[in-house]
This record gives C-alpha cells, sequence and structure tokens, in this order.
C-alpha cells in the first residue's frame, strides 16, 4: 500500500514538471514567469519525495538541480517585480 502512495506522489510531480514544459512549448506560460517555476519546483519536491522511498542517485541528483533552477527562477521573477513595484 504504501508503495502506490509513493507511486502516486511521484506521479503527480512528474505531471507537474512536464505539464509545465508542455504549457511552455504552447506559450501558454513564460519560462520567467512564477506559474512555471511554481510548477517546476512542485514537481521536483513532489519526485524527490518519491525518490525517498524508491532511491535512485541520479534522479535524485537531477531534481536536486531541478529545485535549484526553480527557486533562482523564482527569486528572479520576485525580484524583478520588486524593481518594477519601487
Amino acid at each position: 500500500m504504501i508503495d502506490i502512495v509513493f507511486d502516486i506522489i511521484g506521479m503527480m510531480g512528474t505531471f507537474l514538471v512536464v505539464g509545465a514544459f508542455f504549457l511552455l512549448q504552447l506559450d501558454k506560460v513564460s519560462p520567467d514567469g512564477i506559474k512555471y517555476n511554481v510548477m517546476n519546483l512542485s514537481g521536483a519536491i513532489l519526485l524527490l519525495i518519491s525518490l525517498c522511498y524508491n532511491f535512485n542517485l541520479a534522479s535524485f541528483v537531477i531534481e536536486l538541480f531541478w529545485i535549484a533552477a526553480s527557486l533562482i527562477g523564482l527569486y528572479k521573477y520576485f525580484k524583478k517585480r520588486r524593481l518594477v513595484t519601487a
């Protein structure tokens, strides 16, 4: 039963990351927008959670980089917004 829970968490993460990429390709989101970066961050976190149960080092490392890239994107987004409103 616990296997299924972690598989569902991992699949939700996969749908978020892949979904963000598809939305980007369809010009529905901006690569420097909040929606794209939050979807990537959330998806990577969910995949990381699933990897804590079914560990795979290569996947774990790529998700850490995905999280870092998403956090950089969010930082840049909020920094730009703060400059615009100032």
